[in-house]
């Protein structure tokens, strides 16, 4: 049965090893049964609701991928998108988190239309190799740091914007969970280096021993106001009836008090954050565990995508921000995961941990910074595969400008957008043509768009300016010839100056 449904043997995997790398995924990420109902509970929302939302979408979403794609990919709420949806949408805008919701059940039924109808397959085939490999790269950089500041390693700096940990300053709570982190990598890596099976997973669970340990001798002192709870899980049930307060509540909105307009750069904004942070995780877990094809195509990617799609739409309906595929699967892959019996085990921990969440919440972010530090190293070898040489520069560039993006900018898909948009004008300028596909033309133009809409406050002066260049375009009677022809520049500059004159 197990063999039929996940084809073991053809992906050279078997149950043991699956099964461990469904923990390991799970471990890695369990803190967002933590983290999302702090966030959305800022909103308004109860915490034990969305708990419950996030656990029963991360389970539809996760056995939708198993089941569907085969793919050992692990879905639950995306940080970043339930921060945008909590601070900017509706503590920033002033909006009911019930009309965030709606959003976000908005952008999950544009997202199976766009599924079902091959735009998110052909924007993931359309991506060059070279930057796929980049996006596996930056990925790597970018979980890696995500480790170093949820141990507490990385921290604020006025002078330098972050630096390292003073561990002699509050070292009972603050000091001694970065040292544990340290610890924790050398038993990460050293079993790691010596082929221990489910080596990730043991570093997660001897970290977490070694701190309760600490707590026992007073080397660690739990802090609950500074946010360092007791390294103890605590044995308490959940409140199933919470989920009543948020289930459907996303259809319980008065749009007239909204309006339309403001409504769609609501969801817009969703679904381009999602779209590529989607994507590059999918092009960079896949592209480590080499499941891409000779032409870097994803032969699972349509039911992958649907999962997304669905999951996030039956979130908003339950009470949860986007769910998304999680880069944390990075670390299920490490472990050896290659089918979707990895996502099955990790729905059933999501379905357990309602139950017992107490426990699952425990997992301190000191235990699992090791394996996201190790993952994200796994994930940088792929830099191998880009050609730094003289005559690859014209691709070589827009890859480093994307795996630079990732860590610094924070965000996945802000490392796609100037990768796309440096490879296009890059080979463009300097005469490679060629080596661009339509769509790739596209998407640099989508994410202009992206840059001067959402990031730019543009003054009367903007307007005017743009005008001047809409006029300038018009009269010239050889960019009217390119742009009648379609070529790519010159149809660009028309379409922004165009709609930045509106």
């Amino acid at each position: 049965m197990t063999e039929k449904l996940f084809k073991l043997k053809e992906n050279h995997t078997d149950v043991k090893t699956e099964i461990m790398a469904g923990v390991t995924t799970f471990m890695t990420m369990a803190y967002i049964l933590a983290i999302n109902p702090s966030i959305l509970g800022s909103t308004g929302m109860d915490p034990t609701a969305v708990l419950l939302a996030t656990c029963i979408a991360s389970v539809i979403g996760t056995v939708c991928m198993g089941l569907m794609a085969n793919l050992p990919f692990v879905l639950s709420a995306g940080m970043g998108l339930n921060a945008y949806m909590a601070y900017t949408v509706v503590a920033g805008y002033g909006y009911p988190w019930q009309v965030a919701l709606l959003a976000v059940f908005v952008e999950g039924i544009v997202f199976i239309v766009l599924s079902l109808t091959n735009v998110r397959e052909a924007i993931f085939n359309a991506i060059p190799v070279v930057l796929k490999k980049a996006v596996s790269v930056g990925i790597g950089l970018y979980i890696a740091f995500i480790g170093l500041q949820n141990a507490g390693l990385c921290v604020d700096s006025s002078a330098t914007l972050v630096t390292i940990t003073g561990f002699r300053k509050n070292f009972t709570t603050s000091g001694i969970c970065a040292l544990l982190t340290i610890v924790g990598l050398f038993i990460t890596i050293i079993l790691y280096i010596k082929k221990v099976r489910g080596s990730i997973l043991m570093g997660i669970v001897a970290t977490w021993v070694i701190g309760m340990i600490c707590q026992l001798v007073g080397l660690y002192v739990p802090d609950a106001e500074s946010g360092y709870n007791s390294l103890f899980p605590t044995m308490s049930l959940t409140d199933f009836s919470k989920l009543g307060e948020t289930f459907g509540q996303c259809f319980n909105v008065d749009m007239h008090s909204i309006g339309i307009f403001n409504f769609i750069v609501v969801v817009f904004s969703f679904l381009f954050v999602d779209l590529f942070d989607t994507l590059g995780t999918l092009i960079g877990v896949c592209s480590k565990a080499d499941m891409l094809d000779e032409k870097g195509r994803l032969p699972q990617i349509k039911p992958a995508l649907l999962a997304d799609a669905v999951a996030t739409t039956a979130g908003a309906v339950l009470g949860t921000s986007t769910t998304t595929t999680f880069v944390e699967s990075s670390a299920g892959v490490a472990a050896g995961g290659r089918t979707g019996l990895t996502s099955i085990t990790a729905a059933v921990l999501f379905a357990l941990s309602m139950f017992f969440a107490p426990i699952f919440t425990a997992i301190p972010s000191f235990a699992t910074a090791p394996a996201l530090i190790v993952v994200g190293f796994l994930m940088f070898s792929s830099i191998t595969d880009i050609k730094f040489d003289d005559g690859n520069y014209t691709k070589a560039i827009p890859a480093y400008l994307c795996i630079l993006s990732m860590p610094l900018f924070y965000s996945i898909s802000e490392g796609i957008s100037l990768g796309i948009i440096s490879y296009v004008v890059i080979n463009l300028v300097c005469g490679k043509r060629k080596d661009i596909t339509p769509l790739m033309y596209v998407l640099a133009v989508l994410f202009v768009l992206k840059f001067v809409f959402l990031y730019v406050k543009l003054s009367k002066n903007s307007f005017d300016t743009s005008h001047a260049f809409l006029f300038i375009l018009l009269q010239n009677e050889n960019w009217r010839k390119m742009i009648k022809k379609r070529q790519p520049l010159p149809t660009a500059a028309f379409v922004i100056c165009f709609l930045l004159s509106l």
